[in-house]
């Protein structure tokens, strides 16, 4: 049984895009391998941007914390533990001023921990988080997979390379783009996102 770590992270809630294709691809590969969900919705519950206490909290041993860091800890202990567990990661994001939601660089910030998802050796750092299968489902106004713009995205090189240092380097993007086009061009993006969503899950 395959287990299935859905992030999205848009605060549009159902009138999201990348939410939406990120929950049905998260579905069909529920179903397509008698899987399970664990399900972070960031633009409703947003995660604690890292701050004085946790930043603190995560660089010492369990011994020598506080009662707040001790409780800042558990907090990430907990997302790391769900991202280690997890067989398969589906993560939604829309493209904002060319980057992501600032809730998913939070969540990265949260599950980025030296000793649990990577680790520093004498040859350099080492992915800890390996073996599993990563979709990014990004979203845009524009289109920046290719053409003058391309440029301009910020969001897949940044998830690629972050998500590479911990092990995660099996990553398939799935974009909705040129949505700001007209009806016309939205309904081609959302066509070919419903394929491609189709095409991934009945290839788990």
């Amino acid at each position: 049984m395959s287990k299935i770590l859905l992030v999205t992270s848009s605060p549009r809630g159902d009138e999201s895009l990348s939410n939406k294709f990120a929950g049905e691809l998260a579905d069909k590969l529920k179903s397509q391998t008698n899987g399970s969900i664990t399900h972070l919705d960031l633009g409703e519950n947003p995660i604690p941007h890292l701050d004085t206490i946790t930043t603190s909290a995560i660089r010492k041993s369990a011994d020598q914390r506080d009662a707040q860091e001790a409780a800042a800890a558990e907090y990430s202990d907990k997302r790391v533990a769900e991202l280690l567990d997890a067989d398969t990661i589906v993560i939604g994001t829309g493209l904002i001023n060319f980057s992501i939601y600032s809730g998913l660089k939070s969540w990265i910030d949260n599950v980025a921990r030296a000793g649990l998802t990577f680790t520093y050796t004498a040859s350099g750092p080492v992915g800890l988080a390996t073996g599993k299968k990563v979709y990014i489902v990004l979203s845009s106004a524009g289109v920046y997979s290719e053409g003058p713009a391309a440029p301009l995205d910020h969001a897949v090189p940044y998830l690629k390379t972050v998500l590479g240092f911990i092990g995660l380097t099996d990553v398939e993007v799935i974009r909705i783009e040129g949505l700001a086009f007209g009806p016309e061009a939205a309904e081609k993006a959302i066509a070919a996102a419903t394929a491609k969503v189709e095409e991934l899950a009945k290839a788990a």
